[in-house]
């Protein structure tokens, strides 16, 4: 039984969901979401911060500040109450009601920007008033998950090694693309390993991470509207793009088999999807990370009125809606620790 002092000591990180019920292809979810913060964010904030108090950057007069559509900001929050930090979430007008809630609740700060950066997204904008802050007061201590090293080393330590322990025959790892934290940690980890492993980067229509034409986007978590500078191309074998009527059809399809998941793994779990149907004659192991779940997407992704001012009357199929299985048989595969 665990007992813990910190919320940030607790973070399942050995289950998985077999997906081959609902989709009819064999693919592993990591699930992220099960920890103090809900999200995978939590890995990246524990380590950014610990390196920040290591190099002493952060003492008990600072106050921590951070640009984040979510999920990093809450798991930010749950540290600041442990450790006894102020932090203040810099967000946008995308960002769930109640992800802001829950880091106002945790006793953090949130200041919403509304106005569209150069590049039709808010980040720009997000930055710049980050920027204007720490000009302006020394307290103020800006970790960067966008330039941070600890945002990617949380995954090459902990993330990867997790999945090579339950998969040693891993063939495949779909990664959502946002900060690319998580892409590139894994990455960097599994290029030194022992077998060859494919890394699929997933990624939103509207982003230009990879050079894509920007676009609306209204779902949180995945994309950016400038190029991450974590980003290291030579360690991604290929680039999938999901619209987010997809990932939205995706989110409602595990919904109605039980799982409720975020934004960000039904855009992972569409493009794997698509991927495993375009590479059905290979016998592989594949999993693919699910960075939180979907409480905090109740109001948007899983609200019939939100849907359908933005995405149209029809963009839940008869599978999304009625919720019957995919009738496709289980393909063969490798089992975890084959």
């Amino acid at each position: 039984m665990p007992v813990i002092s910190a919320p940030h000591a607790f973070n399942e990180s050995q289950l998985y969901v077999d997906l081959r019920s609902i989709f009819g292809r064999a693919l592993y979810l990591k699930c992220e979401g099960f920890n103090f913060a809900g999200s995978i964010k939590l890995k990246a904030a524990v380590e950014m911060v610990e390196n920040a108090e290591r190099d002493g950057l952060l003492t008990p007069d600072s106050i921590m500040v951070e640009s984040s559509s979510g999920n990093l900001g809450v798991a930010l929050s749950v540290i600041a109450a442990s450790k006894g930090y102020r932090f203040l979430c810099v967000t946008d007008s995308r960002c769930n009601l109640s992800t802001r809630l829950l880091i106002e609740a945790l006793g953090s700060e949130v200041h919403i920007i509304s106005d569209l950066d150069a590049n039709g997204g808010f980040l720009g904008a997000r930055i710049e008033y980050v920027r204007g802050l720490c000009a302006s007061d020394q307290r103020y201590v800006w970790l960067s998950q966008y330039t941070n090293p600890g945002n990617w080393q949380a995954h090459y330590r902990r993330t990867a090694p997790e999945i090579a322990r339950q998969f040693p025959r891993l063939d495949v790892l779909f990664v959502g693309a946002g900060t690319t934290g998580t892409l590139m940690g894994c990455a960097r980890y599994f290029r030194e390993w022992h077998r060859p492993v494919r890394i699929v980067a997933v990624d939103s229509v509207g982003s230009v991470i990879f050079g894509g034409k920007p676009g609306r986007r209204m779902i949180p978590g995945l994309g950016m509207s400038m190029r991450p500078p974590l980003l290291d191309e030579s360690y991604v074998d290929e680039v999938l793009q999901v619209e987010e009527a997809d990932t939205i059809r995706a989110c409602h399809r595990l919904a109605r088999s039980g799982f409720l998941f975020g934004g960000s793994t039904g855009t992972i779990v569409s493009g794997a999807m698509d991927w495993m149907a375009r590479n059905e004659d290979r016998d592989i192991t594949a999993v693919a990370i699910a960075p939180d779940l979907g409480e905090r997407y109740l109001d948007t992704i899983y609200q019939t009125n939100w849907l359908q001012d933005l995405y149209g009357d029809q963009v839940l199929g008869p599978d999304e809606v009625a919720g019957p299985r995919g009738s496709e048989p289980a393909p063969r595969t490798t089992g975890p620790n084959s």
